[in-house]
């Protein structure tokens, strides 16, 4: 493994000396820093005294070979703590800064949508493969080739429509769904779960019709609540309906864990529900009487997964580890579930103030300028900001990974170990969730390294559209304002991220398969 390391570290060096080298060529003869000048109508004798001192300023009349050596040795000194990628000569910005900031912006942007994708693409690409051949198969696939086509710019522009003017009208007008939505939400969802289940049409017509019941019920609760003017207010029933989301998460996170045939572990997440509710009250004082911020929510997980695994242990059994797995998953989930419900109880007051004005879905930009508030006011702002560029990118990145596994998991099931597994009598969940699961998820260990990696270089489209002052709105804006510097800067990630992006993916897959040798 550190001879394969080696190895490759040396040739990505390399390969990130020479594409940085024609990359400051090709930049450096397609930016004209002098254009804006030679195109101005002040008088001549002044523009060319500009012209020399810019010229002079930015070494135009020095080779391109000597420009580029003294990048790269500013560049080095990012080896040792001493980095110089150059400054903005208009606003005289270190590059480095800028960087930074735009790093920053585009983590924000594509971590939540990236980790959706994965999860969710996951999940429904299995169901596929599981109902093969099913009108739920065929859905999905068309569905998942449609987005995979679909222009980026045009599903944000679809979004903005839709979900951002649509959805803040739907909210000044009261928040109230009507009849036509109540009912084609519960019959259309109905249909899905009833799909995805699988069985004959007596068991889709029973799930789907508890599934549009519960759908249906759901929306008007949320009418006679007035739930999208006032989600919570941290009141009595608010608390119940923690407790029924907790106890749903702890069934639902054993089911898929270990079974509810395993009692032990059905126990320790139930334990882990009641524990969360009881604390709904004393969190919500903790919170009201501390200085929020995300290394504390961080922390909190942390405590709260800690939690979980000594209820796991506490509980015993067979096997503490899975109970003990499934206490510390439910935990933080449930641990979420109150992040959330604190999120909710600042919506109100964030719709109606001065600086939202009773449009809470942000259509362009990262922030509301000059947002006053608590931790909660401008973590819910953030919220709002990146809700519609976040969605854009999981509907495009879900439909990769929804093919990726749905093909892996068809390959998987086909295998001779998994008959093996069925012959020996074990259930169909222990079978899908432990033998077929895991292999399923190999190729993903090959792309989603690479896709998380590439992305941080910037989803130059989507920021664009929405505004984000991201990595790739700062290599456009510069690239446009032609400054070579932060063009370069941002090149040189992209160098960067390439190959350390193989990198991570050919470790991690040899880690995950131990028939793959590194060192071969």
């Amino acid at each position: 493994m550190i001879t394969f390391l080696v190895r490759r570290l040396t040739t990505s060096a390399l390969v990130v000396l020479i594409s940085s080298f024609l990359m400051y060529f090709l930049v450096a003869i397609a930016v004209d820093p002098l254009s804006t000048l030679r195109a101005s109508t002040m008088p001549t004798l002044a523009k060319q005294q500009q012209m020399a001192h810019l010229t002079a300023v930015l070494r135009l009349d020095e080779p391109i070979i000597t420009r580029y050596f003294d990048w790269l040795k500013g560049a080095s000194g990012c080896l040792y703590g001493q980095c110089n990628l150059g400054t903005n000569w208009k606003t005289h910005e270190a590059v480095t800064s800028m960087l930074s900031g735009a790093v920053v912006t585009t983590v924000q942007l594509v971590l939540l949508a990236t980790v959706i994708a994965i999860v969710v693409g996951a999940a429904i690409g299995i169901i596929s493969a599981l109902r093969q051949y099913s009108g739920f198969d065929y859905s999905i696939t068309f569905l998942s080739f449609l987005m995979y086509s679909l222009p980026v710019f045009w599903v944000a522009v679809m979004l903005k429509s839709f979900l951002a003017i649509d959805f803040n009208d739907f909210i000044q007008n009261g928040g109230q769904f009507s009849a036509g939505w109540i009912i084609g939400a519960a019959l259309v969802t109905g249909l899905a779960v009833g799909a995805a289940c699988g069985g004959g049409r007596a068991r889709l017509l029973r799930i789907g019709g508890i599934t549009a019941a519960l759908v249906a019920a759901l929306m008007l609760y949320s009418n006679v609540s007035d739930f999208f003017v006032r989600p919570s207010s941290g009141s009595p029933l608010d608390l119940i309906k923690v407790l029924l989301i907790s106890v749903a998460i702890a069934f639902g996170v054993t089911t898929l864990s270990t079974g509810l045939r395993n009692r032990k572990a059905l126990y320790t997440s139930l334990t882990v529900a009641a524990i969360g509710g009881g604390l709904y009250y004393p969190m919500l004082f903790f919170w009201n009487g501390v200085s929020g911020s995300w290394l504390l929510m961080i922390g909190l997980a942390v405590v709260s997964a800690a939690v979980g695994v000594g209820v796991g242990y506490a509980w015993g059994g067979t096997e503490r580890s899975r109970s003990a797995r499934t206490g510390a998953i439910t935990a933080v989930l449930v641990a979420a579930v109150l992040f959330l419900d604190r999120l909710a109880q600042t919506w109100y007051d964030y719709t109606n103030s001065t600086w939202v004005h009773g449009r809470p879905i942000a259509t362009s930009g990262d922030s509301t300028p000059n947002l006053a508030g608590s931790f909660w006011m401008h973590t819910t702002d953030l919220l709002t900001h990146i809700a519609l560029p976040s969605i854009t990118l999981v509907l495009v990145s879900m439909a990769s990974y929804t093919r990726y596994v749905r093909a892996s998991t068809l390959e998987v099931l086909n295998q001779d170990y998994i008959r093996t597994a069925r012959a020996k009598g074990l259930t169909e969940r222990t079978v899908i969730m432990r033998h077929a699961f895991r292999n399923a998820l190999l190729p993903l260990a090959s792309v989603v390294p690479v896709d998380i990696l590439f992305i941080l270089g910037g989803a130059l489209i989507t920021e664009t559209v929405f505004g984000w002052s991201g990595m790739g709105h700062l290599f456009v804006q510069s690239l446009h304002e032609e400054i070579l510097d932060p063009v370069m800067g941002y090149l040189l990630i992209v160098a960067i991220l390439a190959p350390l992006a193989n990198i991570v993916a050919d470790v991690l897959y040899a880690v995950l398969d131990p028939r793959i040798r590194v060192d071969a």
